[in-house]
Order: structure tokens, then C-alpha cells, then sequence
């Protein structure tokens, strides 16, 4: 169980430290071309290269929601669930920090929101809590529903990670000006504990949305699964 935990845990700071910090640093020098799809594009990879790294040892979840999903599905065990979200919260805690010590050398750096997600005043493009709540909910649960398509007996062999990342790419697409894009409560509460303020006030739907996405997209996935 240590190397699945370990496993978690890496593939959850690089994770947060790739993709928020392709907006914490990268981002923030338009000159550099990244930009918005840049963001999406980061966190899609992040993803898909630790799925290929090390999905054989864990899983490759890096995200309390699709861990939550993949347990209501039948796919990962209960009794590990406890286990998998502790290692995937403190890699993203870890990774935010990490994030915080290497953009706070600059020296006209600024903390500002630091890659939180937001609704209200604190969306990017002024989305209410209940445009929030209902974004993360269905992309959540497309996600899981694509992830347990993806990695299910049917599906074509290797190409999991591809289509797990191009997915969660295609999410920060549609929803970075929603809420910065969550999905993953361990994301969120990654950049939230060094932002502090309006960050940790709102963290609160950034667990419960893809929580109750997840177990409704797992849920819709077992209706189609015709694999038994």
C-alpha cells in the first residue's frame, strides 16, 4: 500500500505544481505565449504523462473525486479510499508550497489568488456560486465517466492516459473562466492553503461539486457498462 500511496502522492504534486504553475508562472508573462490554452494544455499533461508514469502502480487517480467515483464503481476498493485521498491532499499541499518558495523568489511577485478557484467576485469571469456548482458537478462527472471508459476491459489497451488527459484538457477549456477549473478538491486545496482568505472560505465547493459529480458520473457509467 506505501508504493500505491507514494504513487499518489507524486503523480498529485506534479499535478498542482505543473498545472497551477503553468498559470502561477507561465501565465503571468504574456509575452510567452502560454496563455489560457497553455493552462489547459499543462494540466491535461500533467496528467497524462504520471498516468503512463506510474497508473500501473496506483491507478493514476491524483484526485479525491475520481478516486471517490472509481470506489462507487466498483473499481478501487473502500477500504483503500481513506489512504489514496490523504496521499493525493498532501501532494497537492506539498506542490503548493513548493510553488509558493520558487514564484515568491521574483522580486515583484505578488501572492493575488495564486491559482485558486472562485465564484462570485472571485470567478475569472464573474460566474455566480450556482453556475460553479453546477460546472464542476457535470464536468466532474464527465471526467469519471470518461475515466472508467477509458480504463475499462472494452476500451483499446494503452490508451487510457491519452484520453484521461485530452479530457481533463477539453475541462479547463470550457470552465477556466467559470471557476479556474477544479475538478480535483486536492487542486484546490493545494493553492488555497497558501492563497488563505476568500480561497479557503469558498474550498468548500471545490470538494463537495466534483465529489457529488463523481459519484453521479459513476453512477451514469454503470447504466452503459455492458462489460458484465
Amino acid at each position: 500500500m506505501f508504493k500505491k500511496f507514494a504513487a499518489e502522492f507524486l503523480g498529485t504534486f506534479w499535478l498542482v505544481f505543473g498545472g497551477c504553475g503553468s498559470a502561477v508562472v507561465a501565465a503571468a508573462f504574456p509575452d510567452l505565449g502560454i496563455g489560457f490554452v497553455g493552462v489547459a494544455l499543462a494540466f491535461g499533461l500533467t496528467v497524462l504523462t504520471m498516468a503512463f508514469a506510474v497508473g500501473g502502480i496506483s491507478g493514476g487517480h491524483f484526485n479525491p473525486a475520481v478516486s471517490v467515483g472509481l470506489t462507487v464503481a466498483g473499481r478501487l476498493p473502500a477500504s483503500n479510499l481513506l489512504q489514496y485521498v490523504v496521499a493525493q491532499v498532501l501532494g497537492g499541499i506539498v506542490a503548493g508550497f513548493v510553488l509558493y518558495l520558487i514564484a515568491s523568489g521574483k522580486a515583484d511577485f505578488q501572492l493575488g489568488g495564486f491559482a485558486s478557484n472562485g465564484y462570485g467576485e472571485h470567478s475569472p469571469g464573474g460566474y455566480s456560486l450556482t453556475s460553479a456548482l453546477f460546472a464542476e458537478i457535470v464536468l466532474t462527472g464527465f471526467f469519471i465517466f470518461i475515466i472508467l471508459g477509458a480504463t475499462g476491459p472494452k476500451a483499446p489497451a494503452g490508451f487510457a492516459p491519452i484520453a484521461i488527459g485530452l479530457a481533463l484538457t477539453l475541462i479547463h477549456l470550457i470552465s477556466i473562466p467559470i471557476t479556474n477549473t477544479s475538478v480535483n478538491p486536492a487542486r484546490s486545496t493545494g493553492v488555497a492553503v497558501i492563497a488563505g482568505g476568500w480561497a479557503l472560505g469558498q474550498l468548500w465547493l471545490f470538494w463537495v461539486a466534483p465529489i457529488i459529480g463523481a459519484v453521479l458520473g459513476a453512477l451514469a457509467w454503470k447504466v452503459v457498462d455492458d462489460s458484465e
